[in-house]
């Protein structure tokens, strides 16, 4: 027997025939957003982890042209925070790495939904913005396939395949590239800082943050930015002559 779907109490979009279904892959909160650790202490990382998380989701439901959100992820306390949001929650079953498990979250939308529009989502956005989702949406579902490069303009944040098209993965280091070779369309990246600022480092939270971010990830703001406050910043190096 597959694994079965853990359903939240609240939504947000209830229409049967159409919608697109995001699926956000979520690793262990213990070892979630390690490159923070320098910055943040080993204390708050994993609480921002998943504030990250539950305001993603929250801002993805939020969105109208969302009709859910899967989550792929084998952390309990995530599974059962982001389930009381409204999102279904997966297990990682073939606990191979984040491509596998996007396309596996595919897999589980496309097993009841068929015809489903499909899009995976990054699930450190956490001033995501649902108006900006709905604009990538809807540039979205005028082709195959299509993806937005994050605000390094080396990875991607947001991956979508068409009704009937395979999504076809490939996050990880620069993936801008390899999603642009692959055929999938770019996303035009103008006005679109919400999406594409994913968190990883500790002038990535400096930005999201200036940005402004959603509630959960907000009541530890203060906190966050004391932590990176006592972090010395890298000095400009020094003038050379000519």
């Amino acid at each position: 027997m597959g694994p079965t779907f853990t359903e939240g109490e609240i939504t947000t979009n209830t229409d049967p025939l159409g919608g697109w279904s995001l699926v956000v892959p979520l690793k262990l909160l213990a070892y979630a957003k390690s490159r923070l650790r320098d910055a943040l202490g080993e204390g708050l990382r994993p609480r921002l982890a998943l504030a990250f998380a539950e305001d993603t989701v929250a801002a993805a439901l939020s969105c109208p042209d969302v009709r859910d959100v899967v989550v792929v992820t084998d952390d309990p306390l995530a599974a059962d925070r982001l389930a009381a949001l409204g999102a279904r929650v997966a297990p990682d079953f073939p606990a191979a790495g984040l491509n596998a498990a996007l396309a596996y979250g595919a897999g589980l939308v496309r097993a009841g939904r068929p015809a489903a529009p499909v899009a995976a989502l990054n699930a450190d956005l956490p001033a995501l913005r649902p108006s900006e989702l709905s604009r990538v949406l809807e540039f979205s579902s005028g082709f195959p396939r299509t993806f937005l490069s994050d605000a390094a303009g080396i990875g991607t944040t947001f991956l979508s395949a068409a009704p009937g098209v395979e999504l076809r993965p490939a996050f990880g280091g620069p993936s801008r590239e390899r999603h642009l070779a692959s055929g999938a369309r770019e996303v035009p990246t103008a006005g679109l800082d919400s999406v594409r600022r994913d968190v990883d480092t500790g002038d990535d939270l400096r930005v999201a943050l200036a940005l402004g971010v959603g509630p959960r990830t907000a009541e530890l703001g203060d906190t966050a930015r004391r932590a990176l406050e006592a972090v010395p910043r890298p000095a400009d190096p020094a003038p050379t002559g000519r």
